[in-house]
């Protein structure tokens, strides 16, 4: 079975930054790889994709603070968050999807997620 494992949560200030880990049972090069945060009694919501040709979106909310990026051959994923801000808390979970080049908006198009990594930002 297919193992997503994220890595690097924790507890920062306000402006600190913080830079998380999925290690990916796969090929990332072949999979649309995605970084997705939950709030507590909020929707899962997508903050960044690499596709399989490495094209990059992220959120509205994470542009110019956040990079995503992949080392294809420690089929790693990371995340890099500066400037957190207290409505950056949140549980964020790696996801991917087989796809060639085109990385879905929904959560509920991912077949593939890890456990999660708690982010929480203190003012």
């Amino acid at each position: 079975q297919v193992q997503l494992v994220e890595s690097g949560g924790g507890s920062v200030q306000a402006g600190g930054s913080l830079r998380l880990s999925c290690a990916a049972d796969l090929y990332t090069s072949s999979y649309c790889m995605a970084w997705f945060r939950q709030a507590p009694g909020k929707e899962r919501e997508r903050v960044a994709t690499i596709n399989s040709v490495g094209t990059i979106t992220y959120s509205e909310s994470g542009k110019g603070r956040l990079t995503i990026s992949q080392d294809n051959a420690k089929n790693t994923l990371y995340l890099q968050i500066n400037s957190l801000r207290p409505e950056d808390t949140a549980m964020y979970y790696c996801a991917a999807v087989s796809s060639a080049n085109y990385c879905p908006e929904s959560w509920r198009l991912y077949n593939l997620w890890g456990q999660g990594t708690q982010v929480t930002v203190s003012s």
